[in-house]
């Protein structure tokens, strides 16, 4: 249950209700809704105070009214559950932590559940508040928690998953936090490194540079907006909720000091006049840079850290490129430069086209003792060091005896990685995966790593036919890794028929997953469907500390 004095917005009677299953996608973002609204930095000067208003159990705040509030917790996603003083009326504030007393304006009305709210000003600062050593910390939405203790973090974030699995889950949370070894829910796994930690960033050319609205003591200023752009050329961050809004960013610590490096070539070289270089206007669909994306690997040799740099650009102009590559490459740590030619009006990374400008096309990393290739736009664990963590414990879940006896499923398999780290103990491992690109990846990594058990399907497991399964022998353990949606409901359904012996769960989203994890346990009542399995255990890890994402891995076994 959450915390005495704690409201968590996962556990009203509004959630505790049974509600049809066609409701729960809606229920859902509910507890997931997060808008980008940036966070400001405390000004100086003082903010007027509100105008008084009665406040009651039936209060209800209006649009662009700016208020009071003390926050009181987190919910899901990072957001500060806040309260104005004398009511009960739960508004979600960006930027808002645990134990702060803040202004807001009110955004956005949520039919009558709830409200968000855009953090205008600091009254009194949160518990557990340390210094953000990144002075971009509270406009940036790249890691917005910098200014809460990373012990606090962690704890927060414990306490979601529990909320989540208490409420969305239904588990009992006296057999999910019990005194003895047998908890379900195990303490959450720290990350040992909390800065430098990323082996991929993205970073965004753009025409309009952002920057944050001081608080102005007039409240016609304010009522105007948080924010304000500035025509000018920017390199770094999309501002949060913004996607033609660039935050300028010169150094970022969450990325290698190498990459750090290259980041700082770039900025301190693309504005030159006499390289004719332009950003990307993605409202004129005009100019050249769209993005400078950096990837840190290893030489497998000797373990050095490798660097590919990926210009992505409108179109192929690969003599506009040349000063820029002949600068990077003098920082030895970089061993490829690529070029993706995206002619689309869209803004995406991914190009139609790869150009290699510079030494070889793809760099190499190494997890649980393999070694995988990685190109411009393949997928891979962002943390390498915790994914190795991750991996173990998915490993000590599977529970594989090791004698090559048993068949795995890996579904939402991605590149391989999981699968490719169990088919050493296994007899054969089958993957499944939507996007063919990294089917293709997975196929070469088992190739490069000598593993010929492993067969890689394409296929989409939200659309599975009634012949799905008849391909590949019955299996003993099941990992199942989706992306934040889960697991549509044909899947669970086959899941619940061919009942597998063990399944390990992996997810990025706790809320599907403690709903997805209801479905196999207590089954689906509408869909006159029984849950067979029982949860045994469930394991937090942060991946990606300062920020709200959390990873769960949970073992069910076949009851």
């Amino acid at each position: 249950m959450a915390a005495a004095g704690a409201f968590s917005p996962l556990s009203g009677t509004l959630l505790r209700r049974r509600i049809p299953l066609h409701h729960h996608r809606r229920f859902l973002s509910i507890a997931a809704a997060a808008s980008e609204a940036p966070a400001p930095a405390p000004a100086p000067s003082q903010p007027p105070p509100p105008p008084p208003r009665p406040r009651g159990k039936g209060y209800f705040p209006k649009k662009n009214e700016i208020l009071e509030l003390t926050c009181e917790g987190l919910a899901f996603k990072g957001k500060g559950v806040c309260k104005v003083d004398g009511s009960s009326f739960v508004l979600l504030c960006d930027g808002a932590l645990p134990g702060e007393r803040l202004v807001a304006r009110v955004r956005r009305l949520r039919r009558g559940a709830f409200a968000e709210a855009a953090k205008l000003k600091t009254l009194s600062p949160h518990h557990d508040a340390v210094e953000a050593p990144c002075p971009l910390a509270a406009d940036c939405g790249g890691c917005k928690s910098q200014s809460l203790a990373y012990s606090a973090q962690i704890h927060h974030k414990y306490v979601q998953v529990r909320d989540l699995l208490v409420n969305f889950g239904k588990f009992d949370p006296r057999k999910l936090e019990s005194s003895d070894s047998d908890a379900i829910l195990k303490p959450i796994v720290p990350c040992d490194e909390i800065f430098r930690y990323r082996n991929k960033m993205e970073f965004s050319f753009g025409t309009k540079r952002w920057m944050k609205r001081e608080w102005k003591e007039e409240k016609e200023e304010v009522s105007k907006g948080e924010e304000v752009e500035t025509d000018g050329y920017s390199l770094g961050l999309h501002a949060p909720g913004f996607f033609d809004k660039v935050l300028h960013v010169e150094t970022c610590l969450l990325h290698s000091e190498p990459a750090d490096q290259v980041l700082a070539v770039v900025q301190g070289s693309w504005t030159d006049p006499a390289l004719g270089l332009t950003p990307y206007d993605v409202y004129k669909h005009t100019g050249f840079l769209k993005h400078l994306m950096i990837r840190t690997g290893r030489n497998v040799s000797t373990g050095a850290p490798e660097l590919m740099v990926n210009f992505v650009t409108s179109c192929y102009k690969p003599e506009l490129l040349v000063p820029l590559v002949d600068r990077i490459t003098k920082i030895s740590e970089v061993v490829s430069v690529v070029n993706n030619v995206n002619t689309s009006v869209g803004n995406t990374s991914v190009g139609e086209q790869e150009y290699t400008l510079y030494g070889k096309p793809t760099i190499t990393e190494m997890l649980r003792g393999l070694t995988f290739q990685i190109s411009a736009n393949s997928f891979f664990q962002t943390n390498t060091k915790q994914a190795d963590v991750l991996y173990k414990l998915i490993e000590d879940s599977a529970g594989l005896k090791g004698d090559g006896s048993e068949i795995v499923l890996d579904l939402f398999c991605g590149t391989g990685t999981i699968g490719l780290t169990l088919a050493r103990s296994a007899k054969h491992v089958y993957g499944y995966e939507v996007v063919p690109e990294a089917i293709a990846d997975a196929q070469k990594n088992a190739q490069l790593n000598g593993i010929s058990n492993a067969t890689f399907v394409q296929g989409d497991l939200n659309k599975i036919s009634e012949t799905f399964g008849k391909e590949f022998p019955k299996p003993d353990i099941i990992i199942s890794d989706p992306n934040r949606p889960g697991m549509h409901m044909k899947l669970i359904k086959w899941l619940l028929e061919v009942k597998a012996p063990r399944i390990v769960y992996v997810s990025c989203n706790p809320a599907t997953c403690a709903r997805d994890l209801d479905y196999l346990c207590h089954g689906v009542e509408e869909k006159g469907l029984s849950g067979c399995y029982e949860l045994k255990r469930v394991i937090p890890v942060d991946m990606f500390p300062h920020t709200p994402h959390i990873e769960c891995v949970c073992l069910l076994e076949l009851c």
